[in-house]
């Protein structure tokens, strides 16, 4: 973990559960990061581990009820998120710290210009005028790449395109100058072409503005090229936390091992059956007594059908949350 005196973002042991008719869901069981300004953080896992989940809990996002942050210490740059009023996190989100939803066409409202959209957020959280949030409009516009910018604040979301539709979402995100960006898995609704772009617009978006990423995604081939660290959540909690190249060349958590050998090969035969994880989810009905993904993990043994193991810190910015002691030399055996 890094040293929260460093952090821009520090949370710690965060809990949500939704209160539900057929019981509470733990969907985020006691997740612990930091982010350092200007760093790129991405979260990692199967739909479903809570990653979207997480993030919407840090930015009051969530309905309540039915979902309820149960404990956690949420510090945004020296300040307690938790225990803001409503109006100091709505000035938050957007202002401070941005986030760009999967689904832009979901999230972009359908009845509104896309200029109208861009210039309500300036005008709201840095009080401009209508002329200098149109001219703010059009300078994201062209930030992202969008040509003829001026002329499009006219149009509506169905008139982009879907990548020129996410493009708008990160103008809107970016249009407060936000110190923290989360982006919610903004690339998997595009083809391969476009998102290739998106991740290279992110690229020089960061180095030009110097703004902390969390990338939430479900791709490890995406973060390997865009994170500096990855977090690797498995029901609610985070399993595994490297530094990128750390994490592909020395992975730790048989989730994660299990994760990376379901990538496709470049190399290989043509008509290479791609491997899946066998088994299926645990149920969040009921709070983590043991191991989560000991049912579905060839090394488990009989501690981690009895005990939930925390993360420990195996060196090199690495730690891992796994029973088995990674620092005994041998490999492991089926339990």
């Amino acid at each position: 973990m890094l040293d929260s005196g460093a952090a821009i973002l520090d949370v710690a042991d965060l809990k949500t559960v939704f209160n539900t008719r057929d019981g509470v869901v733990h969907a985020v069981n006691g997740v612990s990061f930091s982010l350092a300004p200007g760093e790129l953080l991405g979260v990692v896992g199967e739909s479903g581990s809570g990653k979207s989940v997480t993030m919407m809990s840090l930015m009051g996002l969530l309905p309540s009820p039915p979902a309820e942050i149960v404990t956690g210490e949420i510090i945004y740059d020296g300040q307690d998120v938790r225990a803001m009023k409503p109006e100091q996190l709505r000035a938050l989100r957007g202002g401070q710290i941005g986030f760009i939803f999967q689904d832009p066409m979901t999230s972009l409202n359908p009845v509104f210009t896309v200029g109208f959209q861009l210039m309500e957020p300036l005008r709201v959280h840095l009080g401009m005028n209508k002329k200098q949030a149109r001219a703010r409009s059009v300078e994201l516009l062209e930030l992202v790449g969008i040509p003829d910018a001026a002329s499009r604040l006219k149009d509506f979301p169905h008139q982009f395109s879907g990548g020129m539709r996410q493009r708008v979402m990160i103008a809107i995100a970016l249009a407060c100058d936000p110190k923290v960006l989360i982006a919610d898995e903004p690339t998997t609704a595009l083809d391969v072409t476009i998102q290739a772009q998106i991740l290279e617009l992110v690229k020089e978006l960061r180095q030009k503005l110097g703004m902390a990423i969390v990338w939430i995604t479900h791709d490890l081939g995406v973060v390997a090229e865009i994170a500096d660290r990855i977090a690797v959540m498995y029901a609610g909690q985070i399993v595994e936390h490297a530094p990128v190249k750390e994490l592909f060349r020395n992975p730790q958590h048989p989730y994660t091992q299990a994760l990376l050998e379901t990538l496709p090969k470049v190399e290989g035969a043509r008509n290479e059956r791609l491997l899946s994880i066998d088994g299926q989810p645990p149920n969040m009905t009921r709070a983590p007594q043991s191991c989560e993904f000991a049912p579905r993990c060839k090394y488990a043994f009989e501690r981690c059908r009895r005990e939930n193991p925390v993360r420990v810190d195996i060196g090199n910015g690495h730690d891992v949350a796994c029973w088995w002691d990674v620092h005994i030399d041998g490999e492991r055996h089926a339990g």
